[in-house]
């Protein structure tokens, strides 16, 4: 039986490293992504070794990753859409299946969608708080 383990066995932080910086550079290519990233992000460096740091933390269970990725979406809740997500997972996929082994590919875009639903829901999903049921007489 293939566990994670032995899916991620070939997946180091050189090769994360390779996949984030190609990815966000398509990210900034991107006449989407690109303007929204651009003006949420004033240190491109800095900000690349906090994505390898992240994926690295999610991946490699390094922990190596000190951040709030809620909180920094939060911040720029009024730039970001549903559609973008879709975006930025279809170029997540591009990368990672040019970059990357099949099965790891497929681990890292998998993490990427739950990653990319675990937002939405905390930027978008909110209870109706009034019912559109009729009211009990």
């Amino acid at each position: 039986m293939t566990t994670i383990d032995d899916i991620l066995d070939g997946l180091d932080d050189d090769g994360l490293k390779s996949v984030v910086h190609n990815f966000y550079g398509r990210v900034r290519d991107d006449a989407e992504l690109g303007p929204v990233f651009d003006d949420a992000i004033s240190d491109w460096p800095h900000h690349l070794g906090k994505m390898v740091d992240f994926w690295s933390s999610v991946m490699l269970t390094t922990g190596r990753y000190k951040g709030n990725p809620m909180m920094m979406h939060l911040k720029h809740k009024r730039r970001i859409t549903p559609e973008l997500f879709d975006r930025w997972l279809a170029l997540w996929a591009e990368t990672t299946n040019e970059l990357m082994p099949p099965p790891v590919a497929a681990a890292l875009q998998a993490k990427a969608g739950r990653i990319a639903e675990s937002l939405q829901l905390g930027l978008f999903f909110r209870l109706d708080p009034h019912p559109s049921s009729p009211a009990m007489a």
